[in-house]
C-alpha cells in the first residue's frame, strides 16, 4: 500500500480533477485529447481517456489490400507490397493522387547501382551513358501483423534479398513498418535496412519516403514560418505551359493554368532545407480545410549531420522524407557496401500527421497546430511503441554531457565558452568526418551560452565526439572514443577547442559560419523569379544567380581591396565561370589587394581559406604574380552542385596556404584566386571565410 502525505494526496486529487475537467471540455468541443496533459502519477488515465473519446484501432486484411483504421484516419496499403494506396480523412475519400497508379502514391524507395559505375552513374555495359542508377520502390513480398490490439496496429512488409528476384532489386533485406495508434490523427512509418554478409557489393545514392497528394486539393505548401506559398500545378511544368531551363528540375512557367504564376520559375531545389530544420513540412487543402504534414522528431537516422541539406516538399504536390541523399555533397556521400560487409540501420519513425478546421480560417492555423504536434512528438522521442527490437527505447540508450570551450590565444588569453556550438556524436573518424558519414547514426545538440551541452538518447555503440563553433574556423574532435551502453551517462568534462591559428590576423573576409550567406547575393533576372524569395532572408534561392556574375563584371573579374571593400556588397557569393559571347565558359581569377607596413622575409605567413562548397573545381592561389606557378592548389574537388541548387553551402573545406615572407612586400600586395575549370556554368566555389595571419611574434624578427 502506498502512503502519501496530506499535501501529496491533495495535489494528486486536484490534478485528477483538473484532468477530468479537461477531458469533458475536449469531449464537448469534439477536439482531440492531448495525452501529454495526463498527470504523470496516473499513466492509466491515458488509456481510459482515449477509450472515452476514440474507438479502438481496427485492422482489415484482404487479398490485395490491408486497411488500418482508428476512426480518425484510415490507411490503405497494398498486400504484400506495403505501398500506401489511400489515406481517408475528414470526408476526403483519398488524400493521395487518385489519378496516379496505385504504386505511385505513397512508397519507400532507393536509388542504387553496382559498384565501380562512376558513383551511381552509368548503365551496366555502357558506362559512358549517364544514368542515375536503379530505382527500387521496395515492394514487400510478405506481410506480418506484428501488433494488433485495441491501442495499436503495427504491420511489417518484408522482402529478403534473393539473387533470383526479378527487376534488379537492391541487395538489401527490407522491413517496412506502418504503425497506427488509438486516438492518433495520423500514422507512423519506419524501415529497417540490412545488408547481409553474403549479399553482393553495391552503392546506395538515395532513400526516402514519398507521398504524392491530390493536386485538385492540396495547393498550399508550408516548409517554415517564412517559406509558405500557393503552388502551381504539375501540368504547368510540361510543354507548352512550361519551358525547361538549364537543367530538367528548373522550369519557367510561360503559360500556367492560373495566370498569377506566369513568368515564375519552379524548381524543387528552391525548397530544400537543412536536416536540423526539417521538423515539419506539408500541404494544406482549402476545401475542406485539411493539412497533411510529415513530422520528423529526430534526425539521428539522417546522413551527414545537422547541416546536410535534403529535399522535403515541392510541386506535385509531393511530400518527402529523405533519409539519405548525395544532394549538396556528391559522390563523397555515396554509401558504398563491400561484398562481405554486414550492416543494419533503422530509418524513422516519421509521423504523417493530419489536421483540419471547421471553418475556412486559412492555412496558418493548421500550420501552427502542426508545429505544436512537433513538440509533442519530440517530447516523446524515442517512441515507446515501435515493436522492432532494432529500435531501442529510452532506457536502452545513453547520454553524453560536457562543456566546450574555445581557446584562440590571439583573441583571448583564456578559453571562452563555445556559445552556440554544434556538438555531436558520430562514427569514429577523422576531424570533420561527420559531414561525410552516412552509414551510422548521429546525435547532435547546441551548446548553451556557457558552452554546456547534453546529448540525450544516444543509441548504444562506439562514437567520436565532434563539434564546430559558429564564428570560429575548423572542426573539433574529442580524441577519446566514447562507448555508449544501455543507461550509461558520460560526462566528458571541459573540452577545449584550439582552432587553427599561427599568428595574428592581418585581415579577414567574411564570417566563419560554413556558409556564403553573408556575401553579396544579387537580385535575380526579372525573367526568372520565384516570388516567395523576393525580399526574403533566403534570397540566394533564386534561379540563375550564377549568370549575374558576368553581367556585374563584364570586362574583368572581381577585385576586393582590404580596408575599402565591404564583403557584404563587394564579394560575390560564388566564384563561378564566365559565359562568353560564343556560349562557352571560361575560368575566373579574383584579386584581394592589401597593404603590409612591415614584412619579415624570414618568416612564414598563413592564408586560411574556408570554402562553403565546391563543384568540379580547382582553387589555385598565387601572390603578386598572376603568371607564376600556384603557391597552392586544391586539386579538383567537390561534386556538391550547390550553385545550381540554391543551397548557399555544401561540404565544408578548410585549406592552409603557407606564404613565405619572400613572396610578399612592404606596401601593396595582391592575392590571386583562380578557378580555371570551365566546362559548365555550375562549376565554382563558394567561400566561407578567408584570413591572412602574420608570423607568430615568437618566430618573427619583425612585427608586421
Amino acid at each position: 500500500m502506498n502512503c502519501l502525505s496530506f499535501s501529496e494526496s491533495s495535489y494528486l486529487s486536484l490534478a485528477y480533477s483538473h484532468f477530468m475537467l479537461y477531458i469533458l471540455l475536449k469531449l464537448t468541443t469534439q477536439n482531440q485529447i492531448d495525452i501529454s496533459m495526463v498527470p504523470k502519477q496516473f499513466p492509466e488515465m491515458a488509456e481510459s481517456s482515449l477509450s472515452m473519446q476514440y474507438p479502438s484501432v481496427r485492422l482489415q486484411i484482404q487479398d490485395q489490400y490491408v486497411v488500418m483504421d482508428n476512426g480518425i484516419v484510415q490507411v490503405n496499403l497494398s498486400n504484400p507490397g506495403g505501398t500506401v494506396t489511400g489515406i481517408q480523412y475528414n470526408c476526403i475519400d483519398n488524400l493521395l493522387e487518385v489519378l496516379n497508379n496505385e504504386t505511385d502514391r505513397g512508397y519507400w524507395d532507393v536509388v542504387w547501382n553496382f559498384p565501380g559505375r562512376n558513383g551511381t552513374k552509368g548503365y551496366p555495359g555502357n558506362p559512358s551513358k549517364k544514368f542515375k542508377g536503379y530505382l527500387d520502390r521496395l515492394e514487400g513480398t510478405n506481410l506480418t501483423v506484428v501488433v494488433e490490439n485495441e491501442e495499436q496496429v503495427e504491420l511489417s512488409f518484408t522482402r529478403v534479398w534473393d539473387p533470383s528476384l526479378k527487376g534488379n532489386p537492391v541487395p538489401l533485406t527490407i522491413d517496412k513498418r506502418f504503425v497506427m495508434l488509438r486516438g492518433s490523427s495520423g500514422f507512423y512509418s519506419y524501415a529497417i535496412y540490412e545488408h547481409l554478409a553474403e549479399s553482393p557489393a553495391f552503392d546506395l545514392d538515395n532513400t526516402r519516403i514519398a507521398l504524392k497528394l491530390r493536386k485538385d486539393k492540396f495547393r498550399y505548401m508550408a516548409i517554415a514560418d517564412n517559406r509558405q506559398r500557393f503552388m502551381p500545378l504539375p501540368e504547368d511544368r510540361l510543354p507548352p505551359r512550361g519551358q525547361t531551363l538549364a537543367y530538367p528540375e528548373a522550369v519557367r512557367l510561360v503559360n500556367p493554368v492560373e495566370p498569377e504564376f506566369t513568368g515564375e520559375v519552379d524548381d524543387k531545389y528552391e525548397y530544400s532545407s537543412e536536416a536540423k530544420d526539417i521538423r515539419v513540412h506539408g500541404w494544406v487543402s482549402a476545401d475542406p480545410p485539411v493539412g497533411f504534414w510529415q513530422i520528423t522528431p529526430s534526425f539521428e537516422f539522417r546522413s551527414a549531420g545537422p547541416s546536410k541539406q535534403f529535399l522535403n516538399s515541392h510541386d506535385g504536390p509531393t511530400s518527402l522524407s529523405v533519409f539519405h541523399s548525395t544532394h549538396y555533397a556528391g559522390e563523397d556521400l555515396i554509401m558504398k557496401f563491400g561484398p562481405n560487409e554486414p550492416w543494419k540501420k533503422v530509418y524513422g519513425p516519421v509521423f504523417m500527421y493530419l489536421n483540419s478546421l471547421t471553418s475556412e480560417e486559412g492555412p496558418n492555423l493548421l500550420w501552427e497546430d502542426a508545429k505544436k504536434q512537433v513538440m509533442n512528438e519530440v517530447q516523446t522521442w524515442p517512441y515507446d511503441f515501435p515493436a522492432s527490437v532494432d529500435f531501442p527505447s529510452s532506457d536502452q540508450r545513453g547520454n553524453v554531457s560536457g562543456r566546450l570551450l574555445v581557446h584562440d590565444r590571439y583573441i583571448c588569453e583564456n578559453p571562452t565558452p563555445g556559445i552556440g556550438s554544434y556538438v555531436g556524436l558520430a562514427l569514429p573518424g577523422d576531424v570533420g568526418s561527420w559531414q561525410r558519414e552516412c552509414k551510422g547514426y548521429q546525435f547532435w545538440t547546441i551548446a548553451n551560452e556557457d558552452g554546456y551541452f547534453s546529448i540525450k538518447n544516444v543509441r548504444t555503440g562506439v562514437y567520436n565526439l565532434y563539434a564546430w563553433v559558429p564564428g570560429v574556423i575548423g572542426d573539433y574532435r574529442y580524441d577519446v572514443v566514447i562507448n555508449i551502453t544501455s543507461g550509461l551517462c558520460v560526462d566528458v568534462g571541459n573540452l577545449v577547442y584550439e582552432p587553427p591559428r599561427d599568428g595574428p590576423t592581418l585581415w579577414e573576409i567574411g564570417i566563419p559560419d560554413r556558409t556564403a550567406a553573408e556575401f553579396y547575393v544579387p537580385d535575380p533576372n526579372p525573367l526568372y523569379i520565384n516570388k516567395l524569395y523576393v525580399n526574403h532572408p533566403d534570397r540566394f534561392r533564386q534561379y540563375g544567380l550564377w549568370e549575374r556574375y558576368a553581367e556585374l563584371y563584364p570586362d574583368g573579374d572581381l577585385v576586393y581591396t582590404i580596408g575599402n571593400s565591404d564583403y557584404r556588397k563587394d564579394w560575390f557569393f560564388a566564384q563561378v565561370t564566365r559565359k562568353t559571347n560564343n556560349n562557352t565558359y571560361e575560368g575566373t581569377t579574383w584579386q584581394i589587394r592589401f597593404k603590409l607596413d612591415n614584412v619579415d622575409e624570414s618568416a612564414t605567413y598563413k592564408l586560411r581559406v574556408a570554402l562553403a562548397t565546391a563543384h568540379s573545381s580547382e582553387l589555385q592561389v598565387r601572390i603578386n604574380d598572376p603568371m607564376a606557378n600556384p603557391l597552392f592548389t586544391s586539386g579538383v574537388i567537390g561534386k556538391d552542385n550547390t550553385i545550381a541548387r540554391h543551397g548557399i553551402h555544401g561540404l565544408y573545406w578548410l585549406f592552409e596556404v603557407k606564404v613565405p615572407g619572400t613572396h610578399v612586400v612592404e606596401g601593396n600586395n595582391t592575392i590571386f584566386l583562380t578557378q580555371p575549370l570551365s566546362t559548365s556554368p555550375f562549376q565554382g566555389v563558394m567561400y566561407d571565410y578567408i584570413r591572412l595571419e602574420g608570423p607568430s611574434p615568437s618566430n618573427s624578427s619583425k612585427n608586421p
